[in-house]
């Protein structure tokens, strides 16, 4: 194990009045375990204690105590693209623990959910569930995630360019800009008939949520069940959206609105879900919003119950009460941060592209 190259460091902007800050004993130590390339998501698999993480140049990583295995679980390395946005973006496990599923970019820049059979050595029986053209490069999303009702979520970006000149997340009729919820294991999937959209005339019924202009990470509280999305902002606004747990149908409102504000035309008044979190894009350097996860850990009991996200280009961690979530208080630095993890136990794992996996400590 190496020393670590990020550390925890003094109070960032603080709570709304009224909302507790973090102590300094929630202030913890970024322990570097491993290094990958560009690292990019991070997934546990049930009953296995491995950390499963994907590398945007293509490839699935096993690591173990540390230890990157030398042979990948899957290299997609010869058929990725390697776009800034594209590449291997997502992984996930089916909470049966038997398949894998990962979400990535072909040559041709068009997104793909790829399923794997997987028993813990070898991914066999490869099949596409799902497909996506992509119109420009960028706004691939990219997260993949097991709900707690079991079904695979899938987050897909507004098709890209600038400013959503396609208006695809406001249309219901296509994938674009939306966050999708289906049973994998159909042929090739099935549609939950749950789902908010399902019957409605020119929706498409895979839809959860929409109006999302590029929701790199978004991930599920554990103990509750409710769902956070970091939505990478245009112009001016970082945000992060919260969505109680089963609420889906719910438009945040790109590209109407950027944040809490207008962006283009206007917002039907009551039918848009504001933000619970947003922030000013290029003040201090922040570029992208990165979704963490409410923390539900035991080391760390200072950040329990508390939401940690952070910021790509800044580099800061901040955490904020989960029940009045507010811009926090910062409690790290990671360079070029692209994700975040959780293991079994609830411990959070912070990712950097410039290749380390951290793992969040007790700081001395």
């Amino acid at each position: 194990m190496s020393e670590p190259s990020a550390t925890g460091s003094a109070p960032g902007p603080s709570e709304p009045a009224g909302s507790p800050s973090a102590s300094p004993a929630a202030r913890p130590r970024f322990t570097e375990i491993a290094q990958l390339d560009r690292p990019v998501a991070m997934a546990v698999r049930p009953d296995d204690s491995t950390l499963y993480v994907a590398e945007q140049s293509g490839r699935l990583r096993a690591v173990a105590d540390g230890e990157v295995a030398a042979r990948p679980v899957v290299d997609l390395s010869e058929e990725v693209s390697q776009g800034n946005e594209q590449g291997l973006l997502g992984v996930a496990f089916h909470p049966d623990g038997d398949f894998l599923y990962l979400n990535w970019t072909d040559r041709d820049g068009h997104t793909h959910i790829t399923e794997w059979a997987f028993d813990g050595r070898r991914a066999s029986g490869r099949r596409d569930v799902l497909t996506q053209r992509q119109p420009y490069a960028n706004h691939n999303g990219g997260q993949l995630a097991f709900g707690p009702d079991g079904y695979l979520y899938i987050a897909l970006g507004d098709g890209g360019s600038g400013g959503d000149p396609q208006g695809n997340g406001q249309d219901l009729g296509t994938w674009l800009g939306k966050i999708l919820r289906i049973d994998p294991r159909g042929r090739p999937y099935t549609v939950p008939e749950d789902n908010p959209f399902v019957g409605k005339k020119g929706a498409k019924p895979e839809i959860w949520s929409y109006g999302l202009r590029n929701p790199w990470r978004f991930t599920f509280d554990r103990r509750t069940g409710d769902m956070w999305i970091g939505d990478v902002g245009q112009n001016a606004w970082e945000e992060v959206d919260f969505e109680p747990a089963g609420e889906g149908g719910r438009n945040y409102g790109w590209n109407l609105r950027e944040g809490r504000h207008p962006f283009q035309g206007n917002a039907p008044k009551g039918r848009t879900t504001d933000p619970v979190i947003e922030y000013p894009l290029g003040e201090g350097g922040n570029c992208s919003v990165i979704a963490g996860y409410v923390y539900r850990g035991t080391r760390l009991p200072g950040l329990s119950g508390r939401f940690l996200y952070g910021d790509f280009c800044a580099g800061w961690i901040r955490s904020t009460p989960a029940d009045r979530p507010g811009e926090g208080d910062k409690i790290g630095d990671v360079r070029q941060l692209s994700s975040f993890g959780q293991d079994h136990d609830g411990e959070l794992y912070a990712l950097s592209l410039e290749g380390p996996l951290y793992r969040l400590e007790a700081a001395p």
